[in-house]
């Protein structure tokens, strides 16, 4: 297995298991993080969160409206100090999180959805 394959898989797990303290472990105190899913969890975020605190906050309330989250790895592609991850989520939508490192850890990331997915593509519930 790649290195990039294992932080997958780690990551993978870690979202299964809604472990919020190790998917954020793979993340710098200073992260950006945008999706159009934190432009609609985090008002006046307008998408774009600052900070591991911040990503903390909006995927805790994202866990909290998705209680049956779940991901299926489909692929994983690998740039210079980029890693992306291709998986279905628990609506079966494809999902791409774009992932650039500093070393280990992921300076910046970006979640992009698949055009078509509908208003609510990650399936949170209200």
């Amino acid at each position: 297995m790649t290195e990039a394959q294992e932080f997958a898989a780690a990551w993978l797990e870690a979202w299964n298991e809604q472990d919020l303290d190790r998917v954020l472990g793979h993340f710098t105190d200073d992260v950006v993080f945008s999706s159009p899913i934190a432009a609609q969890l985090v008002p006046g975020s307008e998408g774009v969160i600052h900070g591991k605190a911040g990503l903390r906050r909006y995927w805790s309330e994202g866990l909290r409206l998705i209680p049956d989250l779940h991901f299926e790895v489909v692929g994983v592609y690998l740039g210079i100090d980029i890693l992306v991850i291709n998986y279905r989520n628990q609506k079966g939508n494809l999902v791409n999180e774009v992932l650039a490192f500093d070393g280990p850890l992921v300076r910046w990331g970006h979640g992009t959805y698949l055009g078509g997915g509908g208003a609510n593509p990650a399936g949170t519930k209200s």
